[in-house]
This record gives structure tokens, sequence and C-alpha cells, in this order.
């Protein structure tokens, strides 16, 4: 994970939310975090921003995998169930495709129980490697 470590590493928002990597390879990440107080919405539920960060997580490990510098255009997010305090949230981001310059990636969010909290598509800009 070492370009990972140096790409996605110091994202300073999931940090601060919690969130953090458990494993990534080509194409592929995990990530989790913990909903707590204050992740919570005005209805006492996950709020939808701290869902999204998770899988957000997942997506730009997953799309910074190859060692090419990756950033998204375009992410589309359906919440199927809510998550509630004390829940860990898993998600996992999967490359379907990737060329030159796009990759696109599918990532779920999963709860302790393995039901689908949310799905998520995104699509990745690869910048061209420095030389």
């Amino acid at each position: 994970m070492s370009y990972i470590s140096t790409a996605v590493d110091k994202d300073r928002f999931a940090e601060t939310v919690g969130a953090r990597l458990i494993e990534v390879s080509a194409g592929y990440a995990k990530a989790e975090m913990t909903i707590e107080e204050k992740h919570l919405n005005g209805l006492d539920m996950a709020h939808g921003g701290a869902i999204f960060t998770v899988a957000d997580l997942a997506f730009a490990a997953a799309c910074n995998s190859h060692g090419i510098d990756a950033v998204a255009v375009s992410v589309s997010i359906s919440y199927l169930k809510a998550a509630a305090a004390g829940e860990r949230l898993t998600a996992e981001a999967k490359e379907i495709s990737v060329s030159r310059k796009l990759g696109t990636y599918q990532m779920t969010v999963y709860n302790e129980s393995g039901a689908p909290i949310a799905s998520m598509q995104g699509v990745a800009f690869r910048k061209t490697p420095k030389k």
C-alpha cells in the first residue's frame, strides 16, 4: 500500500470523521467507519454525508491503486437503508473498467450484518503520470 499511503492516507477529512482504509489492492479497496453521535442527522440516523465519506474513501483508494493520480469527476449514491449510532459500516470499491484517462468504480456500503446500506457509482479521471 505504499502508493496509497502517500496519495490517499493524507485524507485529513476522512481521518477527522473516523473513516479508515482496511484493505487495498489493484482496482479494489475496503474502508470502514463506526457511526458515532457526531455522524447523526436530526432524525438520529447516520447522516448521508457520513455514509458517502466512507464509500468515497474506498473509491479514492481503488482508483489511485495503480500508482497514477486519479480524481473523481462524477459520483452518484443511492441510500438503501438507515444506519444508527454504534454501527460499523464497511465500504467496498471495485473497479469496473479502467483506461488511460478514466476509471469506473462500483462501491457498496454494508452494515455489520452484511446488509447493503448504500450503492455508489463513480468515474475517476486519471492524470497523466509525471515524467
